[in-house]
């Protein structure tokens, strides 16, 4: 009988403002299998982006990672996420302001909470003012329209991607080029 590796995969929950930009970012590091936008952590059942829009939902634009921790570990994928958006503006991603675009670590496990939790007392250390990102069980998950997804990849000439979430992208490939796919 030959020896089989069995790949434990992970799931990681995130919200950083504008999915599309941490969708970018994530989608070219090595070891995350696959990115997807969606929406988290309110109350309306299979909400609508124009739905989410009016901040009214208690959704916040999220992307959930599958990952193998075997190639890019939590604490990696916490340490882009911190770099790649500003956890210190309540409600607030540059122009996006709602709590849509609240920075939101959501947990799977307890693990990745005590993680979460200890990356973001040592990110504190890193940044001037206070880290206002929230901890929290991952709730359901609702998948955004699918012409959310890849959206970078499909449109990087539209003015938000070229002004917004290129630098982000352009800034992750600069500081985890070592992270990223080949």
């Amino acid at each position: 009988m030959e020896n089989q590796q069995v790949i434990k995969l992970e799931t990681i929950t995130l919200g950083g403002g504008c999915f599309w930009c941490t969708e970018a970012v994530f989608q070219q590091i090595r070891g995350v299998l696959k990115v997807v936008s969606g929406y988290s952590g309110g109350a309306v059942h299979q909400p609508t982006y124009e739905q989410i829009c009016t901040g009214k939902t208690g959704h916040a634009e999220v992307v959930r990672l599958t990952f193998d921790p075997a190639i890019v570990s939590y604490r990696d994928l916490l340490e882009i996420f911190f770099t790649i958006h500003d956890p210190t503006t309540l409600n607030r991603q540059g122009n996006d302001v709602g709590t849509q675009y609240r920075s939101v670590i959501f947990f799977h496990d307890t693990q990745q909470q005590s993680l979460a939790e200890q990356v973001v007392k040592e990110m504190a250390m890193v940044w001037d003012d206070e880290i206002v990102t929230e901890i929290s069980q991952a709730p359901m998950f609702y998948l955004a329209e699918d012409y959310h997804q890849n959206y970078f990849r499909q449109h990087p000439q539209q003015g938000y991607c070229s002004f917004v979430v290129a630098p982000k992208v352009a800034k992750a490939r600069k500081m985890f080029a070592s992270k990223l796919m080949v």
